[in-house]
This record gives structure tokens, sequence and C-alpha cells, in this order.
């Protein structure tokens, strides 16, 4: 808006010169102004106080660079007068991105890395050993921002990259961002062991990675917003020793579940041994206590005969001493 509002001023103007000087060599010169001299005015009273106008969009702030240097100040969103000699820069800021993730190629010399996109930016991911010394692998991204407050301060102290377009993002993200995430994550992980950083301590490193991050990046006027531990990996040779133990450790709780149910067959065959020979026991006490009843008293045998006996009488009974069974008569 403002560059269109300072060509129709210049048009304006040189309109005005292009008149006045056909005006004067014009057989009918007038010495008075030409009609144009309005325009001219008109002109400059728009033309100039608009060049002293800077307009600063929503998402961003600007930071005046004067012949000296960078001014401390940063000028936040809307409309603001500046010297036209001075030239303002804006600066991004909305939160960005960083992502480390398994697996990403960032080819630092594609169109993608030069136009620069925050919420693309991504790096490998990230190794750190716990408490045992296995390393594990984390899917984790950092969201942050600039501190608009000191805008100034890090177009001022932090480096273009080779003059990419948005160049000290990526340093920011490359030698703060990255680096800062990295040094906190590891020395946060390595209080946990792998099973802990794996399970029920994720969300808990992921608190103290953040608050410990945040606290580093202060300085160089950043705001972390957020932290996310998206996956967790374990190094490959340790996954396999680890299924391997698992099989050993099923192995072994089914030997002792085999080895518990024979223990189980044993007492219950022991059981039924004690009860069969008790049994026993009982069953010969009361032949010897009959036994000794019928010597005393041998007419017990014939009482026994006559309660078991059911009233009828015998159909068959032995005969002489030879033992024939005889048939008695109806």
């Amino acid at each position: 808006m403002k560059s269109l509002v300072l060509m129709i001023c210049l048009a304006a103007i040189c309109y005005y010169f292009i008149a006045l000087a056909v005006n004067k060599m014009s057989k009918s010169y007038n010495k008075r102004l030409p009609n144009s001299i309005w325009i001219l005015i008109l002109a400059l009273a728009i033309g100039v106080p608009s060049s002293f106008i800077v307009s600063i969009p929503a998402q961003e702030c600007g930071v005046v660079v004067t012949p000296a240097g960078v001014k401390n100040q940063t000028y936040n969103t809307g409309w603001h007068f500046i010297l036209p000699i001075y030239t303002v820069e804006t600066m991004d800021k909305t939160a960005q991105v960083y992502t480390c993730a398994n697996q990403v190629k960032v080819d630092r010399n594609s169109d993608e890395y030069n136009a620069y996109k925050a919420s693309s930016t991504q790096s490998n991911t990230i190794w750190t050993p716990t408490v045992d010394g296995i390393k594990m692998g984390f899917d984790i991204s950092a969201s942050w921002r600039i501190d608009p407050e000191y805008a100034w301060w890090i177009y001022d102290n932090v480096s273009e990259l080779d003059g990419r377009t948005n160049g000290r993002f990526y340093w920011l993200e490359e030698n703060v961002i990255k680096a800062k995430l990295k040094s906190a994550l590891a020395l946060t992980t390595s209080r946990y062991t792998p099973i802990e950083v794996y399970s029920n301590k994720r969300e808990e490193i992921q608190q103290l990675t953040f608050e410990k991050m945040k606290k580093d990046i202060e300085s160089y006027h950043l705001i972390l917003d957020q932290i996310d531990i998206r996956e967790v990996y374990y190094n490959e040779d340790y996954e396999t020793a680890i299924n391997q133990k698992k099989l050993e450790e099923q192995k072994a709780l089914t030997l002792i579940e085999i080895t518990k149910q024979k223990k189980e067959l044993e007492a219950q065959a022991l059981i039924d041994k004690n009860i069969a020979i008790t049994q026993a026991e009982a069953e010969a006490e009361a032949l010897k206590i009959k036994g000794q009843s019928i010597s005393s008293n041998p007419r017990i045998v014939d009482l026994e005969w006559i309660n078991k006996w059911d009233g009828k009488l015998p159909e068959y009974m032995l005969g002489d001493k030879n033992g024939v069974m005889l048939q008695l008569s109806k």
C-alpha cells in the first residue's frame, strides 16, 4: 500500500514538471503557475507523510536498522513513523516447530531448505544413554518462538547463515534449539533405566527436559512453548537381547508351572497312598479283632449266619467228604 501511494505521488510530481515545461514553451506562456501546482501540493501532502509510515504485519515484529546500527527497540504490529533513511526488517514471532525424527534426511541445497518452513524442519532421531549405559532413541519435537521484545537483539547478534531467507531461524535451530534439546534430553535420560524410559517415566522425562531446555535458551531470548516425545526406540542389539530374555523368562515360567503341577500330583498321590494304607490297616485291624472274637467264641459264626440269612432254605449242600454238591429236594 505504501509503495502504491509513493508511486502515485511520484507520478503527480512528474506530471507537474512536464506541464510546467510545456507551459513555458507555449506561445501563450502564462507566468502564473499552472493548475497542476495543486496536484503537486496534494502529492507532496500525501507522499511525504506516507514515506515516514511503516506497517508491521500481525504475525511479525519490526527491527529498525539505522546508519549507526540496530535500534534497541522492537516495533510491534501496527503503523509506525520511521525516518525514510532507516530500514525496517520484520521477523516472524509465531511458533516454530523443530522435530527430530527417525530416518529423516534434509537436503540443505534444496528449494525447501532455502524457502524455510519451520514446521517441516527436521533432524534424525536423538540417541542418548540411560543410567545403565544403554542408548535409547527419541523422536521428539520442540515448539519455540522468539521473544518479540528482544527481536532487535536477535537480529543484531544472530548470524544470517550466508544470507539465506530467514537464515537467523536456521542458525538458531541448528546451533541453539537442536543443541540444547539434545543436551537437556541426555542429562534427563541418564537418570532412568531403559524400561522406565520406554514405559512409565516417559511423561516425567518430557517435563524435566522441557524445564531444562527452557532455562538454557533464555539467554538467546527464545521462548520454549512445548516438548513432545513422540516415540522411543531401543537399540537394535538391545531389543534383540530383550526379546531373547523374555523368551527365556517365558520358558522358565513354563518349567516352573510344570514342576508345580508335578509336585501337586505327587502330593495328591501321597495323600491317596496314605488313605489306602490307613484303610488297609483299619480293615486288617478289624479282621484281627473279628478273628480273635471267633476264636474265643465259635458261636459267633452261627450268629453271623443267622443275621445274614434271608429266610430262604438252601437248594444245595455239601454231600460226602469228597465235597460233592447235592441238590436238596423241593
